[in-house]
């Protein structure tokens, strides 16, 4: 496809990055000289110096004959322009970030005046993550399909025995649990498992299950499932925002420090129900006196990826309550995967999650396209829901007589309210969702897990 992108922060190289590894033509459009300099040295695109707004620009980009233009600037207003003229100018698909939280409630009526595809604003998704993980304490990650339906979760197998010694093919009826294991994570090494897998200690295991039956795995297997009842949120960024506002109006108790006198006080004013502190959040004293101790979870979402960090650190060593880190800076991602600070959460890959699993999907109208996507497992593995449209090699066939390819795996299908954890003589059938989790990048269509 050929796809424009407009926007070369760390979000758009990244993009670029990805779409470039899929074999997409990208061009890449910016202000700043240095930056299009920088990536078209590094990466196989094209790149343009000028607006993303500028119809010369876009017009010198090959908006005319462009599938997609994905807009990722620092300005929401350029990015929604951007999106306008190329829909104008060439009637591609146009994706805008969008992050002003003024523009939540209004987001369908602008998409439909521009003419933009789709907008994600990075905070509000970021926000919905950590709620996600604040619901199951005892998951590392958790990702949703199946609108909520069905959840992707990852989890430490430490110091419990109930599982560890188990081969996988034992696993339903030692702990008489319905979910699937779909990856494990070993000194490094990342497995899609099979039958005669041996679970040990230090695992990262990943599993797929409905909410309800991964509370049931998870209470067979000692560990904490009650959602988190109070939460302290160090950083009243944007995302602290929406955050305090979801868990306020869940009946969670929330306090929220935040350096700033003026933020603190607008936090104050639009979040009534919660406990604003104005104050240094990295003051330990501070931390302390305020129920570190004693709160079920610490989010750590100031704008700094250090102060987040050693935040996180001390928390880890003073409560025994869920920890979450955002980080921005997505260089180190490696090295923080060793250090014990929780949860942790890149905005900027939630971004890039999004705009992938739209371009995947327009590669795809017919068929089974794209409807979820999310990069896993420090970005090794694939985790993708498809929405079968039309009879193929793969429906009304037994899934055990599917000649597979290589680590690929059939996770879930979800079919109107049902949700089936598959088995070997389920079928798939036109008009089910299906997860598939596969360390092959770069799937657009279902029928791709098959040997050809």
């Amino acid at each position: 496809m050929k796809i424009i992108i407009v926007g070369c922060g760390k979000v758009g190289t990244a993009l670029a990055r990805r779409l470039c590894e899929e074999g997409h033509h990208i061009t890449v459009v910016d202000t700043d000289a240095s930056r299009i300099q920088h990536i078209t040295e590094q990466l196989d695109v094209m790149g343009v110096v000028g607006n993303g707004s500028s119809y010369l620009a876009l017009s010198e980009a090959g908006a005319d004959t462009a599938d997609v233009l994905i807009a990722v600037t620092g300005s929401d207003e350029l990015n929604l322009l951007c999106g306008m003229f190329a829909r104008k100018e060439g009637h591609c698909s146009a994706i805008a970030r969008v992050r002003n939280p003024a523009y939540v409630n209004e987001m369908d009526f602008i998409k439909a005046q521009l003419g933009i595809s789709a907008a994600i604003n990075p905070e509000l998704a970021s926000a919905r993550e950590i709620i996600q993980l604040l619901k199951v304490p005892s998951a590392r990650n958790v990702e949703t399909f199946a609108d909520g339906k069905v959840r992707l979760i990852k989890f430490d197998l430490e110091d419990d025995e109930k599982i560890a010694g188990v081969p996988l093919r034992d696993l339903p009826g030692h702990l008489n649990c319905d979910i699937l294991i779909c990856a494990v994570e070993r000194s490094g090494d990342v497995i899609i498992p099979r039958g005669d897998f041996i679970f040990q200690k230090g695992d990262i295991v990943s599993f797929v299950a409905t909410p309800e039956k991964a509370n049931d795995f998870f209470l067979k297997l000692g560990l904490p499932t009650r959602p988190v009842s109070s939460v302290m949120i160090v950083g009243g960024s944007t995302i602290g925002y929406y955050l305090g506002k979801h868990l306020c109006e869940a009946g969670v108790s929330v306090k929220i420090v935040e350096r700033s006198g003026a933020r603190a006080r607008w936090l104050a004013e639009n979040l009534p129900k919660a406990i604003v502190i104005e104050g240094d959040g990295t003051n330990r004293q501070l931390l302390m006196s305020e129920g570190l101790a004693q709160t079920e979870a610490l989010v750590a979402l100031t704008n700094v990826d250090e102060e987040n960090i050693l935040l996180s650190l001390f928390a880890g060593k003073r409560s025994k309550g869920k920890i979450i880190t955002k980080l921005n800076r997505l260089e180190f991602d490696d090295i923080v995967e060793g250090l014990d600070v929780g949860s942790v959460i890149f905005p900027k890959y939630i971004t890039g999650d999004y705009m992938m699993q739209y371009v995947r999907a327009l590669q795809n109208k017919a068929g089974s396209n794209v409807k979820t996507l999310y990069r896993i497992l420090d970005d090794r593995v694939e985790a993708l829901e498809f929405t079968v449209h039309e009879e193929s090699d793969l429906t009304n066939v037994p899934l055990a007589k599917l000649k597979l390819k290589p680590n690929q795996l059939i996770c879930c299908i979800t079919r109107g309210n049902e949700v089936i954890i598959p088995r070997g003589g389920d079928t798939i059938q036109v008009g089910d969702s299906v997860i598939v989790v596969t360390l092959q990048k770069g799937l657009n269509d279902l029928g791709d897990i098959l040997v050809r």
